[in-house]
């Protein structure tokens, strides 16, 4: 006769209750005997239900199944990690899983969770509760964690992802906040007040601190490609940013200052500006984010931060009146939608209609004929504005 229990972890504050108590969520064992052959092991699950229809199958056929083990969370996180890179994801990106990898590995051993088919929606959940990120980085995380099972659902490792049942978290969409030209002004005279290691100001480190700054501001490039942009892709005063889907080159012109600032300056590699090409690329982008915290501190720039020039490049191309379909190609984004999430509001031709809309509901309100005694400037002014 075989009997199941529950095998408690060392942190399972039932442990001292032995095998009686089984409403933990602790690995579940097999003892007994069958077929007079002596039985002591891990079921492989959690689920009791599970583990008795395994039981009742055992005993029908007189043997246990020589089957084999599901996968094991490590196992299936190397198998994921092996296809991203597969797939060219990103340095970063990948680097962002093995994060998350690591920390559902290690909420697994707390709670003695070695297979993977062990994760249902509650358990799903219960991990989600032990994350301390923001609401934004919550829901990017979510968004990974759903990718990863839906790998293993479609390597038929589980029946379903537990995943797309968690809700996402709330999320309050910060507004884009460009520098003021005011900021722009401090950020580049503090360059000059840049100091290296022994104190000194005007030192070839503040020169090409200077010049990656109006990099970012006049190209509106994320850091990280700023950081690693390769010499090659500035010829004849333009900047190759991208190939677009349909095979169309994208380029964009550069001003002739800061063509000079990165020609004067000098860096370290023949082929980069403001990188090796040696280290790893998250080292590199990090130096020159530290670098940049400490400009924007000199200057006096409250919440300074490197993406806040791609926002001022993005910003003062819709002020001027650039439609957003043309900017959302300069920004690299793969659909005009993203570039409205976060740009929309400074759509200058957008907020112009948004006036005249206003304004053309005064030609007939009563109160304002009233007070104009029915003159016809109010009509002038809403027929000039349409």
């Amino acid at each position: 006769m075989l009997t199941i229990y529950r095998r408690h972890t060392q942190r399972c504050p039932h442990r001292l209750e032995g095998r009686k108590y089984r409403r933990c969520r602790c690995p579940i064992w097999v003892d007994g005997f069958l077929s007079g052959k002596e039985i002591r092991k891990s079921l492989g699950t959690i689920n009791w239900e599970r583990a008795q229809a395994l039981i009742h199958r055992w005993e029908a056929e007189g043997a246990t199944e020589d089957e084999e083990p599901p996968i094991s969370v490590k196992e299936a996180c190397e198998e994921f990690i092996a296809d991203a890179e597969a797939r060219k994801l990103s340095e970063a990106t990948i680097y962002k899983y093995g994060l998350l990898f690591r920390q559902l590995q290690d909420f697994g051993d707390d709670r003695g969770v070695r297979y993977l088919d062990e994760f249902d929606t509650r358990l799903t959940r219960t991990f989600r509760t032990t994350w301390k990120d923001s609401a934004i980085s919550a829901l990017k995380k979510l968004e990974r964690l759903r990718a990863f099972f839906r790998f293993a659902d479609e390597a038929g490792w589980i029946s379903e992802n537990p995943a797309l049942r968690l809700k996402n978290p709330k999320v309050s969409q910060r507004p884009t906040m460009p520098f003021e030209r005011e900021e722009m002004v401090q950020i580049f005279r503090a360059c000059d007040q840049y100091t290296d290691n022994y104190g000194r100001t005007g030192q070839e480190n503040a020169r090409r601190l200077r010049a990656l700054a109006l990099l970012l501001r006049y190209s509106g490039l994320r850091i990280g490609d700023g950081v690693t942009l390769p010499k090659d892709r500035i010829r004849n005063g333009k900047i190759f940013l991208y190939t677009q889907k349909t095979g169309v080159p994208v380029y964009l012109p550069l001003p002739a200052f800061v063509l000079e600032a990165l020609d004067t300056c000098r860096g370290t590699s023949a082929d980069y500006f403001f990188w090796t090409g040696e280290s790893k690329k998250k080292s590199a982008v990090g130096d020159w984010q530290r670098s940049l915290r400490k400009l924007f501190k000199l200057a006096g720039v409250h919440k300074g931060h490197p993406h806040r020039f791609r926002d001022t490049f993005a910003v003062e191309l819709l002020l001027k009146g650039v439609p957003i379909e043309r900017v959302s190609i300069l920004l690299g984004h793969s659909s005009v939608r993203i570039t409205e999430r976060y740009y929309s509001p400074w759509v200058r031709a957008r907020q112009e209609q948004l006036e005249a809309d206003v304004r053309r509901t005064w030609s007939e309100d009563p109160l304002v004929l009233s007070e104009t005694k029915g003159t016809p400037e109010v009509h002038e002014r809403v027929e000039v504005v349409n």
